[in-house]
């Protein structure tokens, strides 16, 4: 190995180890020596390296000026740090384009989600169609989220202008007679936004009647095809178990299913329509406890099982919610003339002649409010059916053994409260009532407005102010419990085998026990001779 020798040409520092070259010296060293030391030093240190694409000259250059720039005190003590800053300040993004990247906005984001709610299209058939109802179906909604923010209660004005245009392009798009703003229910992924509405006359109908006709269809080919099964192959023992009749949903335009349900989940998304709901549905959602995730066709996984996606059972809490929260002040409705006579009338009509209370009253008294909706019994209708007359259509039996069912299975009708009626009527959940009404300031009462709010129902509001009322809904869906919800226990399994005496094996006696049954049968025995004897006396 060689040590500190003399250098070589072509390596820094040449000429500098000659004994001439001395800071102490006045003669000057070969000028041409020194330069080219000069140039050999400076080439090695404008290497550049492979990694970071820097060299050792220029960051130097930059570490000394940042020094003399900024003059810190100690600088021995952090120049590592100060090289490191020069380091960072170098660095650059990769790029792998030309171009700059294109950073989008969250702003812009929900602009573009929206702008297809400020298109204007076919202005003139929406006029026609104005003309021929009689009235707009839109509702004005900025008008009902002014009165519910009067209390704190709603959505942020842009949002509610938003959904204030998507109902109008419902509206625009489908054949609906009345709408209005349901509400909106919260989930897990997203949300659902409501509408709720009536289609015209026929409308309905002519969608039901195709679907029957597709389905007949289908049965007879079902048919024809299990004909074919059955005489290739042959029938396997038959079940004598009989499972109970499905309950029927009850027609559109009545009951729960008075009102066609649209939901989406953001405004300027496209609308979907809710299928009917049915009886199984509701008993079953009275059951269980879900959180919504905001996809329509996810599964529902609980027990007891749900018949149906995530889009059935947001149809069933709508109707559970609707049944129990839908007031309006006492009087505003009223019964037709032709069904004043009877109890159960479904359908009612605006009075005329209403004239409304005052704000006062109707915070002060539950009787100046009333449900103008049907509650739901439980059997999942707002009109009971028996179940019985739907069996009998299904089985072919004597008059005799239908007498007889029905004298033993007989089952009590289900009643629930009329329509209009009082919510000073509803019962309270423990010590909690089921209503709380309240001014919507107390600063100024005599311009406030009357709002009422459900206990049972947490997220169902309406208020009333004059003529003016409406009702809405925000909240995750869920009826209020008391106590934790606790899902049903699954039922017990099934008995392999009826127990009895003549199948369940005995237990084997004890020493003393045999000894005990012995001694008796030999008792029993000498008892009955004896008796024998004596008989033989008597008759000698």
């Amino acid at each position: 190995e060689r040590g500190h020798g003399p250098y070589q040409p072509h390596e820094p520092g040449y000429g500098l180890d000659q004994p001439e070259d001395s800071p102490y010296d006045d003669q000057i060293p070969d000028p041409k020596a020194r330069m080219l030391a000069i140039q050999n030093a400076k080439a090695y240190l404008l290497k550049t390296s492979t990694k970071s694409g820097l060299n050792l000259y220029d960051h130097l250059a930059n570490v000394l000026t940042k020094i003399l720039d900024e003059q810190p005190t100690n600088t021995v003590d952090i120049i590592e740090n100060i090289s490191k800053d020069v380091k960072w300040a170098r660095f650059q993004k990769k790029m792998d384009t030309l171009r700059d990247e294109y950073e989008i906005l969250s702003t812009f984001e929900a602009a573009e989600k929206c702008k297809a709610l400020f298109i204007k299209e076919n202005e003139e058939e929406s006029e026609v169609i104005e003309e021929e109802i009689g009235q707009s179906p839109l509702p004005n909604v900025m008008e009902t989220a002014f009165y519910f923010e009067q209390a704190g209660i709603g959505l942020s004005k842009d949002e509610s202008y938003y959904i204030f245009l998507a109902l109008k392009n419902l509206t625009r798009v489908q054949p609906i007679q009345t709408c209005r703003f349901w509400g909106k229910i919260l989930g897990l992924e997203m949300n659902y936004i409501i509408a709720e509405v009536q289609l015209r006359e026929g409308e309905e109908e002519e969608e039901a009647g195709e679907e029957v006709t597709e389905e007949e269809g289908k049965g007879m080919d079902e048919v024809e095809e299990q004909d074919e099964e059955k005489e290739k192959k042959d029938e396997p023992p038959k079940s004598t178990y009989k499972p109970p009749p499905d309950i029927p949903k009850e027609a559109n335009g009545t009951g729960a299913n008075k009102y066609v349900y649209f939901v989406c989940n953001e405004p300027g998304k496209p609308w979907v329509k809710l299928p009917p709901v049915t009886p199984a549905q509701i008993v079953c959602a009275r059951k269980i406890k879900k959180f919504f995730t905001g996809r329509l066709h996810a599964p529902v996984v609980s027990f007891p099982p749900f018949p149906g996606n995530e889009a059935n059972y947001l149809r069933a809490q709508i109707a559970r919610i609707s049944a129990g929260t839908h007031v309006s002040p006492t009087g505003f409705y009223q019964f037709p003339e032709e069904e004043e006579e009877e109890e159960g009338g479904d359908t009612y009509e605006e009075n005329p002649e209403f004239e409304p209370p005052s704000v006062a009253e109707m915070v002060d008294s539950l009787s100046t409010w009333a449900h103008h909706m049907k509650s739901i019994l439980k059997q999942g209708r707002c009109v009971w059916i028996n179940p019985q007359k739907l069996e009998e259509k299904d089985e072919d039996e004597d008059e005799e053994e239908e007498e007889e069912e029905e004298e033993m299975d007989e089952q009590q009708e289900e009643t629930g409260p009329p329509l209009l009626t009082l919510l000073s009527e509803d019962e309270g959940i423990k010590d909690i009532p089921a209503w709380t009404a309240q001014h919507s300031t107390n600063l100024i009462p005599q311009h406030s407005v009357a709002i009422i709010q459900s206990n049972r129902w947490p997220g169902a509001y309406a208020f009333a102010s004059g003529r003016k009322f409406e009702n809405i809904y925000f909240g995750w869906g869920h009826k209020y419990s008391p106590e934790n919800y606790a899902p049903i226990l699954p039922p017990p399994v099934q008995e392999e085998y009826p127990s009895s005496p003549a199948i369940t094996e005995a237990r084997d006696p004890t020493l003393e026990e045999e000894l005990a049954f012995k001694a008796a049968q030999e008792a029993l025995a000498a008892g009955e001779e004896e008796e024998e004897e004596e008989e033989e006396e008597e008759d000698d």
